[in-house]
């Protein structure tokens, strides 16, 4: 971008309008109106890159988009100036599925992956093999576990490290309590130190299919008895803390304003609220939009009638909602089949080791839930994995929408780790949207190919342009900790379709520059219903901007997961990624 015809034209407006103006000093420094110019400016409206040359928030507005002798009109005398410098500035990246539960205990605790994850204090180097695994979680639990109290490793996946049990379990830490979490957060391995520090006993998850008391291992349903068990050690306020102070400074490093909790709560909801407020008390630079978990509040009050009127109760209970935590209003989160990190997604032709997949709900309870939020005028929001537990969300669709119609019901399905286009089809005729997580391929396709589904079905699976395609809405997300919360590295994935093998794979799913960041903007807005709040650079939303050093649409796409984060504006005030003020 040529700087210098700009800069002239606004040194001169400025100094036409400083002249003009009549007002008194005190009148100009009482301003509060910010111009950013010199840079790109990218709006993220329309259907394809518009620019503009300044924009001009006010009292956290956006109160004009265009041309820079214009900005400085509206802005008016003593307002303030912010030289990007040719940077670039898009619209606040939005995070619409992320579990801050689940990043305060995975960021609290050891993390031992097959992949590397790079934190605040440095990197945490993946292992790969039964052997060295093994080894990382000896030498961690040696070197760090206590006698008195629960000690967690996150990031355990069998294909990369093999078998684990709980007399293995013991063997290795002997009377220490260990619990190691799988990568998938669906599940975890005990041994009997954790078991006797937990105080449950088998009699506990008497009739729940998805507990194998012997190897000490909880998965998906079993998982989620589990959690609320585990909820005072999960939830030991300090700890806890130190977790969420540590995802606001990852939110910060990757330029993240907005972000979206789908499924809340985990396992305690007055204590997984209190602390999130704590940490918002802070007033770090996001915003935390809240959507109720219809599974996990059915088994809190007992029946979905119960949980239908404590999430109706939300929008009159101020304690639930402060100016930087709100809980969406109308919206509900169900559970269909199990994790695609466990490979216990529901699959239409099954596994090639013949292991067979797993519901997160029953069946008939499913049923039960979807019918009720939707004629009840609910937006629902639908975890599901594999083609088999997406296609039972359609065909409930159908048939629910034949009973009771809605035109705008938006009914999202999460993650949709794989399907076909006849279903690509079907979602697109039912008004069905989608928030998908293009990490799966990078993370899976290889190993997947090799154990489970096959080459053709890992090599295609997130397979995005046949959304787009149909004009499917579709945004982005990371379900951290399921992918890094770098909404650059998964606009990186769906762009380049590259494994962590550096294979490219399915190459006709590739999807332009520009529709990967509508994934992580406007999009991704609409999957919160919050597209008038939030999402582009418009007059009247919200002054919530990211700012990069590079423009995405100028350099290589491979290198766009690269792209530094210089900083974010939020509700119109500028913070740096060192955390200071510009």
């Amino acid at each position: 971008m040529n700087t210098k015809p700009f800069l002239l034209t606004v040194l001169i407006a400025t100094i036409l309008i400083s002249c003009g103006q009549q007002k008194n000093e005190s009148t100009d420094k009482e301003n509060s109106a910010t111009v950013y110019y010199n840079g790109d400016i990218i709006t993220m409206e329309g259907d394809s890159p518009q620019y503009a040359e300044a924009v001009v928030e006010k009292e956290g507005k956006i109160a004009f988009v265009g041309a820079s002798d214009e900005a400085m009109k509206v802005a008016g005398a003593g307002h303030k100036m912010v030289d990007l410098n040719g940077k670039t500035l898009l619209p606040g990246l939005i995070e619409p599925h992320l579990h801050p539960s689940l990043a305060a205990i995975m960021l609290q605790n050891e993390i031992i992956a097959p992949y590397d994850w790079k934190l605040p204090s440095g990197t945490k180097k993946g292992v790969q093999g039964e052997e060295a695994y093994r080894q990382r979680i000896t030498e961690s639990i040696k070197n760090n576990a206590q006698d008195d109290k629960m000690y967690f490793i996150w990031g355990y996946h069998q294909l990369w490290h093999g078998d684990l049990n709980r007399e293995l379990l013991n063997t290795i830490a002997g009377d220490k309590p260990v619990g190691i979490i799988h990568r998938s957060f669906h599940e975890i391995f005990l041994n009997d130190a954790a078991i006797a520090k937990l105080g449950i006993k088998e009699s506990d998850f008497e009739g729940n299919p998805q507990v194998n008391w012997e190897k000490g291992h909880f998965f998906e349903g079993g998982w989620l008895a589990l959690v609320p068990k585990m909820a005072p050690i999960l939830l030991e306020p300090t700890s806890y803390l130190k977790g969420l102070t540590t995802m606001s400074q990852l939110l910060l490093q990757n330029g993240i304003t907005t972000i979206a909790e789908p499924g809340f709560p985990s396992s305690d909801f007055d204590g997984e609220l209190q602390l999130l407020m704590k940490e918002m008390e802070k007033n770090p630079p996001y915003d935390v939009y809240l959507i109720p978990s219809g599974t996990q509040l059915y088994s809190m009050k007992g029946s979905n009638e119960e949980a239908l009127a404590f999430i109706k109760s939300m929008d009159t209970v101020k304690a639930y909602n402060r100016s930087n935590v709100k809980f969406l209003p109308k919206q509900v989160k169900l559970f269909s089949d199990g994790a695609i990190y466990s490979q216990l997604m529901q699959m239409k032709d099954g596994y090639t080791d013949g292991h067979d997949g797993e519901w997160m709900t029953p069946l008939d309870l499913f049923e039960e839930q979807l019918m009720l939020y939707w004629n009840n005028d609910y937006k629902i929001h639908v975890h599901a994995n594999g083609d088999l537990g997406q296609q039972m969300v359609i065909d409930l669709v159908k048939k629910v929408k034949e009973k009771q119609p809605r035109e705008d019901h938006r009914l999202t399905l999460h993650h949709m780790g794989y399907f076909d286009d006849i279903m690509a089809q079907e979602v697109a005729d039912l008004g069905i949207e989608a928030s998908v997580n293009p990490y799966y391929l990078w993370a899976l396709a290889d190993k997947y190919s090799e154990f489970g589904l096959g080459e053709k079905r890992a090599k295609n699976l997130v397979a995005i342009k046949s959304l787009t395609d149909r004009n499917i809405p579709v945004s982005f997300h990371s379900d951290f900790s399921m992918a890094p919360v770098e909404p650059l590295t998964l606009a990186w994935t769906a762009i380049n379709r590259e494994t962590s093998q550096g294979s490219k794979v399915s190459q006709d799913q590739k999807i332009s520059v520009f529709k990967a960041l509508k994934a992580s903007t406007i999009d991704a807005a609409r999957t919160l219903n919050l597209e008038n709040r939030i999402g582009s650079i418009k007059v009247n939303k919200v002054a919530n901007f990211t700012i990069l050093v590079e423009n995405p649409f100028e350099i290589d796409p491979i290198k766009i997961k690269d792209i530094k984060i210089d900083g974010v504006v939020y509700n119109g005030k500028y913070i740096k990624n060192s955390n200071k003020k510009l």
